[in-house]
């Protein structure tokens, strides 16, 4: 009977950690001490200790023998095999998305919302919110349950973070522009323009990962 809990408590632990490296609690090569995890999140060891494990799997977390657990910093060449598998992922999304029915692509008006949002606020909350509700609603709309599961948005988070120090807001307003751009063509149903925006997104993040010095990455 105790397994169910102890499953619930590691996936818990695990989304708070997730949520932290979203929110700037947790940052890229930080040291997870395990006495201050298990205080601040009220949990034992041991469920902190198979926590860590899971995000291991996922590429999250660095586990190291003498060194202990540390949140993951990725190489440049790393973000740029991600954005490849990312891009080919979100273009079928936004694929799906305008080709669905009018009822479920006005579903995308929540991401158009967030994005009016970050104009007005213009803060990294606001940008991480239009982040999140863009692939929640883009996910939904194109309705392929298996999306949500293979697409690497939990490194993808993690390179958004480490990236966090090295971008500027005027980057933050072209990437929050490109999302709005893929959410109207998914809600125009033009499966086309909604493939070019995909891609004009990405090309416009690739050549900003181009452009980061080296200190916003680890060594290849």
């Amino acid at each position: 009977m105790n397994a169910p809990a102890t499953i619930g408590t590691t996936e818990k632990v695990a989304d708070a950690i997730r949520s932290g490296i979203r929110t700037g609690q947790f940052v890229p090569g930080q040291h997870l001490v395990e006495a201050e995890l298990t205080l601040r999140l009220g949990i034992s060891r041991s469920s902190l200790r198979e926590a860590l494990r899971h995000l291991s799997g996922d590429g999250i977390v660095a586990i190291h023998r003498y060194r202990g657990a540390h949140i993951n910093r990725l190489t440049r060449r790393e973000v740029r095999d991600l954005l490849e598998v990312l891009e080919q992922l979100v273009r079928l999304a936004a694929r799906l998305g305008a080709a669905s029915g009018h009822a479920n692509r006005s579903l995308m008006d929540a991401a158009l919302h967030a994005a009016r949002r970050h104009d007005e606020d213009g803060d990294h909350r606001s940008y991480i919110a239009v982040r999140q509700a863009f692939y929640d609603c883009l996910f939904e709309v194109a309705g392929n349950r298996e999306l949500p599961r293979v697409t690497p948005l939990r490194r993808a988070d993690l390179f958004r973070a480490q990236i966090r120090p090295y971008q500027t807001r005027a980057q933050q307003d072209s990437h929050t522009e490109g999302y709005r751009a893929i959410a109207q063509t998914v809600n125009d149903g033009n499966v086309e323009a909604a493939e070019a925006a995909v891609a004009a997104l990405f090309a416009q993040t690739h050549a900003m990962v181009d452009e980061l010095p080296d200190v916003a990455f680890d060594v290849d």
